[in-house]
């Protein structure tokens, strides 16, 4: 595939990269995670004022640089080479894809905020008893006057501790699981009945259990329609998996290379192990899934705005090839480095933490597969 990015492009590839190479090293890194915030606020601020990346992807209208999914991909990936853990893809991508997909009343507001920095959203769309099925909902949103009340509980709720607003979805309507009846809601996160338990995850993020207990929002909370948000999720989720999808590029950069120099240094019988052809063919293996994964993740993102069935299957066609070659990848990397690969000393271990929850993030490989398979043949995905 002949791919080219736009000078605009390159220039913001290259201030990403070069602002986290100075200031995201993989000790201050450690640092950031190990400490009490768990993230950076003076960096996300950075991001907003000296960079101008949270307006990556919204038009120029909105106070954006007037991109899309492709800048977002490029935003992405520099954050996945970086394990840079603020929250970019909870905000930018999902919580200004809501707003600007929605037509909401208060979206050229809202991502005004996103884009000075100050509005940080989080997505709470899974229930223990969910899975990938978004549709899947005990949370209830009960009309009260020209407003609802939400109660339930949402599960690993990523970057909620440092959220400003919650995007959560709701069941108005139907059976637990019936494609209608679903609705999204934009929740202050200072509200009342709004319960969290925040603790940090295995990869360096940091993620909360909320419960809503009787929360009451106003009837401009409501984001889409009323009864009818699945599309509207569908949509959000799909643009969403392909910016991980882009961080998995820089994720997976970076376990081949820092294998790749490990080889060179490590010896063995007097001489680097990267010179034993067993492990040459192991490297090469490496990084054919490197460049395989940029180039299906490349096609996604360049689909995104295909009709909705198009889009779907690009998506789940390319979560399913980058989540083996995530697996394979960071198992490689593990079993050349010995055990020492899994230790906090070494940041080979950190990255392919991060790779394992990439793979399953928003959906598995054998979820996709199934999905790409039910849009093949127009069967509900």
């Amino acid at each position: 595939m002949d791919f080219n990015f736009t000078e605009e492009q390159s220039m913001l590839r290259d201030t990403v990269t070069s602002f986290l190479g100075d200031k995201y090293d993989f000790e201050t890194r450690k640092g950031i995670v190990k400490s009490e915030a768990g993230w950076r606020p003076d960096y996300w601020k950075a991001f907003a004022e000296e960079l101008g990346i949270l307006g990556a992807p919204f038009s120029e209208d909105l106070g954006g640089l007037g991109g899309g999914p492709v800048e977002n991909m490029i935003v992405m990936e520099a954050f996945g080479r970086a394990l840079v853990v603020e929250p970019y893809l909870g905000t930018v991508v999902i919580g200004g894809g809501f707003l600007k997909h929605s037509g909401h009343a208060r979206a050229a507001e809202l991502i005004g905020g996103i884009v000075a920095g100050d509005v940080v959203t989080a997505f709470a769309y899974a229930e223990p008893q969910g899975r990938y099925n978004w549709a899947d909902l005990k949370t209830t949103a009960k009309k009260d006057g020209a407003g609802y009340v939400l109660n339930g509980h949402k599960a690993v709720v990523v970057g909620a501790p440092w959220a400003t607003h919650l995007i959560v979805t709701a069941r108005t309507g139907g059976g637990q699981r019936d494609a209608n009846g679903v609705s999204v809601f934009l929740v202050d996160k200072a509200a009342k009945g709004v319960v969290t338990r925040d603790y940090p995850t295995v990869d360096g993020q940091r993620a909360s259990e909320v419960y809503l207990e009787n929360v009451s929002v106003p009837a401009e909370a409501l984001i889409g329609a009323a009864d009818a948000g699945l599309p509207l999720i569908d949509k959000v989720m799909d643009e969403a998996a392909a910016a991980g999808l882009a961080e998995s590029m820089g994720v997976l950069a970076k376990l081949h290379e820092g294998t790749l120099d490990y080889t060179k240094q490590r010896k063995q019988f007097g001489q680097p192990i990267g010179s034993f052809q067993v492990l040459q063919h192991r490297m090469v293996d490496m990084f054919i899934a490197v460049e395989q994964s940029t180039s299906i993740t490349y096609m996604a993102t360049l689909k995104l705005d295909e009709p909705d069935a198009e889009r779907a299957k690009a998506v789940s066609a390319a979560k399913a090839h980058v989540g083996k070659a995530l697996r394979f990848t960071g198992q490689s990397a593990i079993q050349l480095h010995g055990g020492m690969g899994m230790t906090d000393e070494m940041a080979i271990g950190h990255y392919f933490k991060r790779a394992t929850l990439l793979e399953s993030l928003f959906g598995s490989v054998d979820h996709h597969l199934r999905r790409y398979e039910a849009l093949s043949f127009d069967r509900a995905a």
